[in-house]
């Protein structure tokens, strides 16, 4: 299978882990060497906002008008942080994907967030989503998953609860007409 590096991993109505139900995730990187590890965009941990995590790291940020939510980016790691920006912000660590995106799991950008400085556009997430080598292709292969190219727009915007329809719609496809049977439609 070709690299989802860049995609979305749009996840199949029947998929049974209540951790990627409904899943939109971003693919950071795939390969057939090492795996793949992605974040989800599309679910939020409704106990924490950004502005409660600066103040838990002790990082200083300029007072928003509204809290920003902070995402669950899978179940692996689930205390390590990514930002997942645009790609107008770079430092040593940042890992660009393609030209519409890259991320960065270090505290400066956090900081640069804080202070204004940041990328344009960037979700905040906790933990990842990963699998092992050939793992994501066999549940791909079983009809776990559909891809689409990735949408900044999508990615990014503050409507979490409809991402799943919207990136189900840039297929073409609505939840009703997709089967839980692989090779039907």
């Amino acid at each position: 299978m070709s690299s989802l590096t860049g995609q979305l991993l749009i996840a199949m109505p029947q998929m049974q882990d209540p951790r990627f139900a409904r899943s939109v995730v971003y693919m950071c990187a795939h390969s057939e060497e090492s795996g793949a590890m992605g974040l989800v965009v599309n679910k939020t941990i409704d106990s924490l906002t950004v502005d409660e995590l600066y103040r838990h790291l002790n990082i200083e940020a300029a007072p928003s008008n509204r809290p920003a939510p902070v995402h669950f980016g899978g179940p692996v790691e689930p205390g390590r942080g990514f930002v997942l920006h645009s790609p107008d912000y770079r430092e040593e660590a940042t890992l660009g994907i393609g030209e519409a995106f890259a991320v960065t799991a270090t505290l400066d950008i956090l900081r640069a967030i804080g202070k204004g400085e940041g990328p344009r556009r960037s979700l905040l997430a906790l933990g990842y989503a990963g699998w092992s080598p050939g793992q994501l292709d066999a549940e791909i292969h079983a009809n776990g998953w559909l891809s689409v190219e990735a949408d900044a727009d999508l990615v990014f915007d503050d409507a979490p609860e409809s991402k799943w329809q919207r990136a189900l719609a840039k297929l073409g496809v609505t939840p009703e007409m997709l089967s839980a049977d692989a090779g039907h439609a």
